[in-house]
């Protein structure tokens, strides 16, 4: 596809192209690194578990998704290593899932191999218009969540 072709693209279509192209490119470079068995949802996953862990029911509210299919991803998650299930700090009965060093280790590949696409962009189109697109975005996403930053990052597929 040449730029003619890109730069009639509609902006959704662009945003998607480029999300899809990083996502594709981390996960690439996660599996090379041993992290073969995560996938995109886990790492939306894994934003809400940060800091302080998380409730089954926080993370279907945060995810979208209902609390057995959370259930089923905390399980495969806890057999990978990633994740594990603690005793509710405040309610006994309850449990709470925390990130194991494993999961910390993917959080910070995760974060380095951010970095580094973000720096291939600004090579690409400068410092200025990265943070002017990144203020651009974030304003954007103001206006959509009626003036404040969703909590909400999930996926959508």
């Amino acid at each position: 596809m040449n730029h003619q072709v890109f730069s009639e693209l509609d902006l959704t279509s662009l945003l998607s192209l480029s999300f899809s192209a990083s996502i594709n490119e981390l996960h690439d470079k996660l599996s090379k690194l041993g992290f073969e068995d995560i996938r995109p949802v886990h790492g939306f996953m894994f934003k809400r578990i940060i800091p302080d862990g998380a409730t089954g029911i926080e993370l279907a509210e945060y995810l979208g998704i209902t609390k057995q299919a959370v259930s089923k991803m905390v399980d495969f998650l806890e057999k990978s290593g990633y994740v594990m299930r603690q005793t509710h700090p405040t309610d006994k009965r309850g449990k709470i899932i925390v990130l194991t060093e494993r999961g910390w280790l993917v959080v910070k590949a995760k974060e380095e191999i951010i970095a580094e696409i973000e720096e291939r962009w600004i090579k690409n189109i400068g410092t200025e218009r990265m943070q002017m697109l990144k203020e651009d975005l974030t304003n954007l996403i103001h206006e959509a969540n009626e003036g404040k930053l969703s909590s909400r990052l999930r996926p959508i597929w």
